[in-house]
């Protein structure tokens, strides 16, 4: 079942009474129930939201992530149930155990899938480009030694936005890029622990500072399904200076674009669960291949 997401900007206090997730409006005292099974995500974005510690207690006891924004209104850190899969001790000692070999194998695989979805949203947009990635996508070699990656990138950011370099702190539309990659890779982050691995380990990002290194691996090729959100509604607020709420609200939609499978077509948020199950698969030897979705 997909869940649902809660967006909070308002300073709403929150508190659990039979169980149940209870949300209290402070300016006319006015309560709602929402059923805490229902709630996959939420996200805090108001200094002076309030709640008690029941509903964390409750957050975790349902798998809810948690996501917590800054004073400029971004993303910046998540609450993630670490207990959330019955194998997560087992499964940990596979991916800790996980060979380099093994790991540039599926880096390889990884970065073909995303030049491929890359070259698909080109496509998409009707714009040039495509053929010359899915070129590239066939060059990629183990563990990306040749880093057909940032080739493919050159060519990719040089066509999906006019006259744009992606920069964390550059021109719009970047900061609707790193909001919608942010809640993208709190999603990911979520679905790699609900498959019983450690976000902190990746298989290609190293660095140390990074809690969430394969969170940023798994992702990449989900990327180019935030660029299409980014780019529709980017069209519709092409002069925007703040992330308003209507912009976050499109940009939210990440959490639940269809992305296409070989044979089903899934939620982002439920494909990225398939994703991580197949490489705790890998890990464990049991198959070779992951499952990533194709943009269409």
């Amino acid at each position: 079942m997909l869940k649902k997401s809660l967006f909070f900007i308002n300073p709403y206090h929150l508190f659990v009474k039979n169980k149940q997730l209870y949300v209290k409006d402070r300016s006319n005292n006015n309560e709602r129930m929402i059923p805490s099974e229902d709630i996959g995500f939420v996200i805090f974005d108001n200094k002076q939201i309030s709640y008690t510690h029941s509903v964390m207690q409750l957050f975790s006891e349902n798998n809810t992530t948690v996501i917590f924004c800054d004073d400029k209104h971004m993303p910046t850190s998540m609450m993630i149930n670490f207990e959330s899969h019955h194998l997560h001790g087992l499964n940990l000692d596979f991916q800790v155990k996980a060979s380099e070999p093994l790991k540039k194998g599926l880096w390889q695989q990884t970065i073909k899938h995303k030049i491929k979805n890359q070259a698909k949203a080109l496509n998409y947009f009707n714009l040039n480009g495509g053929d010359a990635l899915k070129e590239i996508s066939k060059n990629v070699k183990s563990g990306d030694i040749t880093n057909r990656e940032s080739v493919a990138a050159r060519i990719y950011w040089g066509q999906i936005f006019d006259n744009f370099t992606r920069h964390r702190a550059g021109n719009n539309p970047n900061s609707m890029l790193n909001y919608c990659y942010a809640i993208l890779r709190s999603a990911t982050a979520k679905a790699i622990v609900g498959s019983g691995l450690l976000p902190a380990i990746g298989i290609h990002h190293k660095n140390k500072y990074n809690a969430f290194r394969l969170a940023d691996d798994i992702m990449e090729p989900y990327r180019p399904f935030a660029d299409v959100i980014v780019k529709e509604t980017f069209s519709k607020f092409p002069d925007y200076e703040d992330l308003t709420t209507e912009i976050k609200s499109e940009l939210l939609k990440i959490l639940t674009v269809d992305v296409f499978f070989k044979k089903v077509t899934r939620p982002l948020s439920v494909g990225l669960s398939m994703t991580t199950a197949s490489l705790s698969k890998c890990f464990k030897g049991e198959i070779k291949k992951l499952s990533y979705p194709v943009l269409k």
